[in-house]
């Protein structure tokens, strides 16, 4: 019977979209709630090739960030990119850091970057030269003080910490960086010690059974050695 009712859908969906033209269901689809495109490039091969276009990502763009045709290139190395990876950053922008300025596009594709880096690299850059290229060559470079600089880039460190998947690959990235050390650049190049003591946080309350004995001590006593005191919760192998 649910095979049945499948089929139909399936029917129905080729009866009633098979025959619009692309532009009109890029119009459709861009109406629809972000959380569901996922799902809807999935229906058909036509759809799909409509999310990989340049097309409905333009479209998407304009509609829900209209501002975004009036921004301008900055300079840095992290670029603007393509609509949809503009989309992807202006989105991030508004949803994780709540902002709505002529800052939000540059933070979220700052946030892209570090994420990529981290997740997608079985050996990262050091964190010293990934924190140094966001601040120096990214928010500096924009015009931005050394103070705001280091805080906005502290602010990107920490949603990323929070956004990474819990898997053996983010264990031992944070691992990494917590045994890392210290990093031997000046304010505003260094790590700021909210974005250190979060990587520990993570490692002693969400990756503790991924430890064994001997990298517990390890990474406790580097924890004990920066912050004092520590919470009793990182404390019990």
């Amino acid at each position: 019977m649910t095979d049945n009712r499948d089929s139909d859908t399936l029917t129905l969906v080729d009866n009633s979209f098979g025959r619009l033209p692309d532009h009109l269901l890029i119009e459709i689809f861009i109406r629809l709630p972000v959380s569901e495109w996922a799902q809807i490039s999935c229906v058909k091969k036509q759809w799909a090739s409509l999310f990989l276009g340049e097309c409905l990502w333009q479209a998407a763009l304009m509609r829900t960030f209209p501002s975004a045709s009036q921004a301008k290139r900055w300079p840095g190395p992290i670029p603007q990119g393509l609509s949809k990876r503009r989309f992807a950053a202006l989105y991030v922008g508004k949803h994780i850091f709540a902002l709505d300025n002529e800052i939000d596009e540059i933070v979220g594709h700052t946030y892209l970057f570090l994420k990529e880096q981290l997740e997608l690299s079985n050996m990262p850059p050091p964190s010293g030269i990934l924190h140094g290229t966001i601040i120096a060559d990214q928010f500096i470079t924009c015009g931005k003080s050394r103070d705001v600089a280091h805080e906005l880039a502290s602010q990107i460190w920490l949603a990323v910490l929070d956004n990474l998947e819990e898997n053996q690959h983010t264990f031992l990235l944070l691992k990494r960086l917590a045994l890392e050390g210290d990093v031997f650049l000046p304010f505003p190049y260094s790590r700021s010690i909210k974005v250190q003591w979060r990587v520990f946080e993570k490692l002693f309350t969400d990756f503790r059974d991924c430890f064994d004995q001997a990298d517990y001590y390890d990474v406790l006593a580097i924890a004990k050695n920066k912050f004092q005191p520590i919470p009793s919760a990182w404390l019990g192998f």
